[in-house]
């Protein structure tokens, strides 16, 4: 089960980002909702993961200040669910903003900017090949 979770979740992540980038390029709700419904998909598989099914993360947490030591180690138990949480938050509070926003240049402006830094978040969070913690682009093939 955990091998289907990390393959779907690693496939999602490319749907995300263009997500994220589509909203914040268009700057339009119509990416919005789909982005939204992809960014809280990713975090549910990935809290499923974190949680419930990776060896490796319950390796870790089992020795975390041992974990906390290597830069690999600290990315998957830290900064990697960090950086996510981070992005689906701050695109959701975007998407509020957006809809509260009372002129139409307003709910871009707004869309624009939080689904910006939520699409850097993700970037930023992401395991790029090449990366100590690095992992492959196209998982599964």
């Amino acid at each position: 089960m955990y091998s289907t979770i990390l393959l779907i979740h690693s496939w999602l992540r490319w749907l995300a980002l263009a997500g994220g980038a589509g909203t914040t390029v268009t700057r339009s709700e119509r990416w919005a909702l789909p982005t939204m419904i992809l960014l809280d998909v990713q975090m549910l598989l990935g809290l499923l993961m974190y949680l419930v099914l990776s060896p490796n993360i319950a390796e870790i947490r089992a020795h975390f200040g041992e974990a906390m030591k290597s830069d690999q180690l600290r990315f998957w138990a830290v900064e990697h669910i960090t950086a996510m949480f981070i992005a689906v938050i701050v695109a959701h509070i975007g998407n509020v903003l957006a809809r509260k926003a009372k002129t139409p240049e307003s709910k871009r402006t707004r869309l624009m900017v939080c689904f910006g830094v939520a699409t850097l978040l993700m970037l930023a969070g992401t395991p790029w090949p090449g990366l100590p913690y690095g992992r492959p682009l196209f998982r599964g093939l």
